[in-house]
C-alpha cells in the first residue's frame, strides 16, 4: 500500500494535566515547542486546545491567536486544526476562534455520553459552527462518537451545510461512547464509504487503545491520530516523554505497513486544503 498516511498530533486536550504527565504542554510556548518536535517527527496536522495558566480549558480566541502565530512561525506548512469541543466553553463561545481562519477545526455533529456528563451538541449550535467554518474557509474534521454522526455529516454535506469532501474521524474508547471494537470500526468505514464515497477518514484510540487503533487505521489505508490529549503513556508502566515520541511510534507503524508518512503539502492536497 503506497497511499501516504496523514498523522495528526493532538497535543494537549482539555483533560490531561501536568500532574498526570509532566510532558503535557499547557502554556503557549510549551505547546509550540511540543508541536515543533512532533512536526519534525512526522506529524502534518496539529489538533490544538488552549488552557489558562492554571491548566483550566478555555476557548479564548486571543490564546488561540498567539498559538496560531507561534505554530505558523515554527512549523511552516503544518495544518493547524483548532478544537471547538464542549469542555472548553459553552454555546457560540466554542467557535470564537474560527475567524482566525485555521486550516481546520473539529466539529461533532451530534450529542453523546462522556464518562461523567453528556457531550451536548444541539442542532442549532452544530449548524452555527458549520456556517462559521464555511464563512471562514475552515475545513471541519468530523469527530464521530456514534454511528448517527456519520449519517448526519453525510446529510449536512449533501445539503450544503458542510463543504465536501468530508474528513471523518472515528473516536473510539471514550467511556460510555463508542468502544474499541474491530467489527464496529470496519462497519463505520464501510458506512462512510457508502454514504460519502469521496470522504477521507481517520480514527483515534483513547488511552491504552491508541496504538491498537493506529495500527488498524494504517493497515486499512486510513489516516491516524496520536498525542498526549488521548493517551499519556507508552505502555502501562511508562509515561510518554513527549508528543514527538508518540508520533515517532506511529511513524514506525507506517514503515512496518509500507505506508509513506504524508508531508504537510501532501496532506493539504489529500484533504483539499488551501496552500500554506
Amino acid at each position: 500500500m503506497s497511499d501516504p498516511c496523514i498523522i495528526c498530533v493532538a497535543i494537549t486536550g482539555s483533560v490531561p494535566r501536568k500532574e498526570d504527565n509532566p510532558a503535557v504542554p499547557i502554556t503557549i510556548a510549551e505547546q509550540v515547542e511540543s508541536t515543533h518536535a512532533a512536526f519534525e517527527a512526522g506529524a502534518s496536522i496539529v489538533h490544538a486546545h488552549v488552557r489558562l495558566e492554571d491548566q483550566t480549558p478555555t476557548s479564548d480566541p486571543e490564546r488561540f491567536a498567539r498559538l496560531k502565530e507561534g505554530l505558523e512561525k515554527h512549523c511552516p506548512g503544518m495544518i493547524i486544526q483548532f478544537s471547538t469541543g464542549g469542555r472548553s466553553g459553552a454555546g457560540q463561545a466554542r467557535g470564537g476562534m474560527l475567524p482566525l481562519r485555521p486550516d481546520m477545526a473539529s466539529l461533532t455533529v451530534g450529542s453523546n455520553n462522556f464518562p461523567t456528563r453528556v457531550y451536548e451538541n444541539p442542532p442549532d449550535l452544530v449548524d452555527w459552527l458549520a456556517s462559521e467554518m464555511l464563512a471562514h474557509d475552515v475545513k471541519p474534521e468530523i469527530e464521530a462518537f456514534d454511528l448517527s454522526h456519520i449519517f448526519q455529516a453525510a446529510k449536512m454535506a449533501g445539503d450544503g451545510r458542510l463543504k465536501g469532501p468530508l474528513y471523518v474521524q472515528f473516536v473510539m474508547g471514550v467511556k460510555n461512547a463508542m468502544p474499541v471494537d474491530r467489527p464496529s470500526f470496519d462497519f463505520f468505514r464501510e458506512t462512510l464509504k457508502r454514504l460519502a464515497p469521496d470522504a477521507q477518514w481517520c480514527a483515534a484510540g483513547i488511552g491504552r487503545h491508541q496504538l491498537e487503533v493506529n495500527e488498524w487505521c494504517i493497515a486499512a489505508g486510513g489516516h491516524c491520530r496520536t498525542g498526549l490529549e488521548d493517551n499519556i503513556r507508552l505502555d502501562r508502566d511508562t509515561l510518554a516523554p513527549s508528543n514527538a515520541a508518540l508520533v515517532a511510534r506511529t511513524v514506525e507503524l507506517c514503515n512496518r505497513y509500507e505506508r509513506p508518512v504524508a508531508t504537510p503539502a501532501q496532506a493539504r492536497a489529500i484533504l483539499g486544503l488551501r496552500a500554506a
